[in-house]
């Protein structure tokens, strides 16, 4: 295959209607206007996994600005918005899709909030292009719910899921960037094989690659097919054989390893002293990141022996929260299976 689009037709026949959201070509950190979206878009974005632990972390700030980093449906931000009338949130979602249902759901708090097209990667443009918002506030908290929403996978042609056929293309912001199968088009499959072990396929990874760089998949369940045929039966763990290929290409169709990276170092770096930064985390390679950074922000970057004490003038910036992340209740996962993968971590940060 040499990339070329290719017309996509479905399987199954359906009424479909599209709304095409426009934003202001000036600045990509501009805000978002809201638009009206059907119903059925704005329920598919479901309840905010640890909302109650998140509140409680959030209520106790003094007055200031939330930047919430994943604002998806807005769930974690009316949530903190209604809990805690001295806290205002400056939220950011790349995806036009979210950043229209979420402005509908904030439209009653006013001027409270804010919704801006944005990365991680952006956050200090973003702290910087919105003073106005923020009016000489503090940046009191910090929230980052990672990783691919509800609604996204409910979507079916955003291509996230192996639930329905539909064109591979991932993209959390459709307007932007390569699709998955236009990165499957170029790479080569030693770098696709170590993408696949990285997201913790490994005893099949090769043949996995092999397959899938032959077939040149187009679709969803083409992917899926050709993962299919490189696991055999025998070897299939529990859960759909798929699902970290599935998550291989995401991760990399829209860098979100990098922008982690940048965005968890830019976020402490905009947060006040005293200030709660918190991270939601739903695979362990997320959640390995998060733990390592927040381990070395505490420490300062420390390596002396523990024994003779720290001599090379470490600075510890945060103070953390809990060794262990913390779990979802029983009950909030018999509602809202999602929860059941996440992993809240969350620092203090400390005057140096």
């Amino acid at each position: 295959m040499n990339g070329a689009t290719q017309q996509y037709r479905p399987r199954t026949t359906r009424s479909l209607t599209i709304v095409t959201a426009t934003r202001d070509s000036s600045s990509a950190l501009s805000p978002v206007v809201p638009i009206d979206r059907p119903r059925m878009a704005r329920d598919s974005y479901h309840d905010p996994v640890l909302a109650t632990e998140i509140v409680e972390m959030f209520a106790g700030l003094p007055a200031g600005v939330v930047l919430d980093a994943t604002l998806g449906g807005a769930g974690h931000a009316v949530a903190l918005l209604r809990s805690a009338p001295q806290l205002r949130v400056l939220g950011i979602d790349r995806d036009p899709d979210a950043r229209a249902v979420a402005s509908e759901r904030l439209r009653d708090f006013g001027d409270r909030a804010r919704v801006v097209a944005a990365t991680f990667g952006e956050l200090r443009e973003v702290v910087r292009d919105n003073g106005d918002f923020l009016g000489g506030s503090d940046v009191v908290g910090v929230l980052m719910d990672l990783g691919v929403s509800s609604h996204q996978l409910d979507e079916s042609l955003r291509g996230f899921s192996f639930r329905a056929d539909a064109p591979l293309d991932m993209r959390m912001d459709p307007t932007k960037g390569e699709t998955a199968a236009q990165y499957l088009a170029r790479v080569d499959q030693h770098e696709f094989a170590r993408l696949l072990r990285e997201n913790g396929e490994s005893r099949f990874a090769g043949s996995i690659a092999k397959s899938v760089l032959e077939r040149q998949p187009q679709t969803t369940w083409e992917l899926s097919d050709a993962v299919e045929r490189a696991v055999p039966m025998a070897a299939r763990r529990r859960g759909h054989v798929a699902t970290r290929a599935f998550q291989a290409l995401r991760v990399v169709v829209n860098d979100e390893d990098e922008q982690l990276r940048e965005g968890l170092r830019a976020a402490l770096d905009e947060l006040a002293v005293g200030g709660v930064m918190a991270v939601i985390s739903y695979h362990s390679g997320e959640d390995r990141a998060v733990k390592a950074y927040f381990a070395e922000q505490q420490s300062g970057g420390c390596r002396c022996s523990p024994e003779l004490g720290c001599v090379c003038g470490a600075i510890k910036r945060v103070a953390v929260f809990k060794a262990s992340a913390q779990l979802a209740k029983p009950g909030e996962i018999a509602v809202n299976p999602r929860a059941r993968a996440a992993r809240l971590r969350a620092v203090r940060k400390v005057a140096p």
